[in-house]
C-alpha cells in the first residue's frame, strides 16, 4: 500500500498549471492507493462541475459544490488511473477561494465524514478546521483514511491542543477499524512539549518513526505562510496509524529530488 499526504497550495503557486501536471505525472508514475491534499481551493466564483464530471465523486457533504476548477478535480482530468474522490470546504482561503480537504483513493469510498476539529464555525476565518474522512477496502479490509489540516500550537484564538482534543473524540467511532490519520499539523516534530508529544501521548504510531527506510522527514525548508520567520527544516507533515504499523519506507517527495516542487510544502510518501 502506497499513500501520499500533500499542502498542494493550490492556484497560490507561480506556474501552476504546469505544477498540476508534474504532480500528475509523478501519481501516475508511483500509483499511490491514497492521497491526502490540503489548501485544495476553487474558485468561489466559478461554475459548478455538473453530474457527469461527478461520476467518481462521493459526496461527503451534500451542500458542497465543486467548482469548475476544483485543483482536486484539474488533477483527476490528467490521471491514468481511475481515482475515487471526496472534498469537503473549510474555510475562505486567500479571500476568493474556497479552501478545502481532498482524499484520493483508487478502490471505491464506502462511507465518508467531515466534522470540525476548531471551536469556530466561521465559514471567513482560517482558524475554522475540518478533517474528512473516507472508508475503502484494501487488502480485504475496510480502512479509514482522514485527512486534516490543523492551526498552530499557540494560536491566540484556536490553539491546536483544543483541535486535537475535537479530533480525538470525533475519530473515536471508527478506531475499532484501521485507521490513517494524515495531513499538514503545523507542529514540528523536534519541539518537545507541544503539539507533536501531545499527539504521540495519545498512542498514535508515527509511520516515519517506525518505517524501515526513511529520510530527514522534512517537509517545510523555507519561510511559507504561517511560518514567516522560519530559517531551518521542519517535520510538520505526517502519517500516523491508530494501530502498530511498520512502514518499508517514509520518503520525502515532491522537493526537487524525488520529484518536482509543486508547492510550498514536499510531500510525504509511506509504502507499507
Amino acid at each position: 500500500m502506497k499513500i501520499l499526504t500533500l499542502n498542494t497550495h493550490a492556484w497560490a503557486e507561480e506556474d501552476q498549471l504546469n505544477k498540476i501536471s508534474q504532480l500528475a505525472d509523478f501519481i501516475n508514475t508511483h500509483q499511490f492507493d491514497v492521497i491526502s491534499m490540503q489548501e485544495v481551493n476553487q474558485s468561489i466564483q466559478e461554475a459548478a462541475l455538473s453530474a457527469e464530471e461527478l461520476k467518481h465523486y462521493f459526496a461527503t457533504e451534500s451542500d458542497a459544490v465543486i467548482k469548475k476548477d476544483n485543483y482536486a478535480y484539474v488533477l483527476l482530468t490528467q490521471l491514468t488511473e481511475t481515482y475515487y474522490w471526496t472534498w469537503i470546504p473549510a474555510h475562505v482561503g486567500f479571500s476568493k477561494y474556497d479552501e478545502g480537504l481532498a482524499i484520493l483513493s483508487r478502490t471505491p469510498i464506502t462511507q465518508a465524514f467531515g466534522e470540525y476539529v476548531s471551536h469556530m464555525r466561521d465559514y471567513d476565518n482560517y482558524r475554522t478546521r475540518k478533517i474528512v474522512g473516507v472508508q475503502t477496502e484494501l487488502q480485504g479490509e475496510a480502512t479509514w483514511f482522514v485527512n486534516g489540516h490543523y492551526n498552530w500550537w499557540d494560536d491566540e484564538q484556536e490553539p491546536f491542543k483544543g483541535q486535537w482534543e475535537l479530533t480525538e473524540s470525533k475519530l473515536a467511532p471508527y478506531m475499532d477499524q484501521p485507521l490513517y490519520l494524515m495531513g499538514d499539523f503545523n507542529n514540528v516534530a523536534e519541539v518537545r512539549g507541544e503539539g507533536y508529544d501531545y499527539m504521540m501521548s495519545k498512542g498514535w504510531n508515527d509511520l516515519y518513526t517506525t518505517a524501515v527506510q526513511k529520510d530527514d522527514g522534512a517537509t517545510v525548508v523555507k519561510a511559507i505562510a504561517g511560518w514567516a520567520d522560519n530559517k531551518r527544516d521542519l517535520r510538520i507533515d505526517y502519517i500516523f496509524s491508530n494501530r502498530p504499523v511498520q512502514a518499508k519506507s517514509s520518503t520525502v517527495v515532491l522537493n526537487g529530488k524525488n520529484g518536482p516542487v509543486v508547492s510550498d510544502h514536499y510531500g510525504v510518501a509511506v509504502e507499507i
